[in-house]
């Protein structure tokens, strides 16, 4: 179980950080003409979505898996005690 959310938190991170790389990129694609110079034409959009949605459904997947984990009995909690 702790290899699985491992596993979560990276794929989480990787996410957040192809998230980062389509937003700082602008959205935008620069191609070159040899006859009419620099163009810049739109890049798909929708890549900077699809990164933070998937982001949110591994969050998502991870807060089940250790929901469940900790309902299996494979986790235990080890915060402050009850009444300290």
């Amino acid at each position: 179980m702790k290899i699985l959310v491992a596993l979560a938190f990276i794929a989480i991170l990787a996410s957040l950080g192809s998230a980062l790389f389509y937003m700082m990129r602008g959205g935008t694609r620069i191609e070159t003409n040899q006859t009419e110079g620099a163009e810049t034409t739109p890049a798909p959009k929708g890549n900077m979505v699809k990164a933070l949605a998937i982001r949110v459904g591994f969050s998502i997947v991870l807060f089940i898996c250790i929901l469940i984990a900790w309902k299996m009995g494979y986790i235990q909690p080890s915060g402050i005690p009850a009444g300290a």
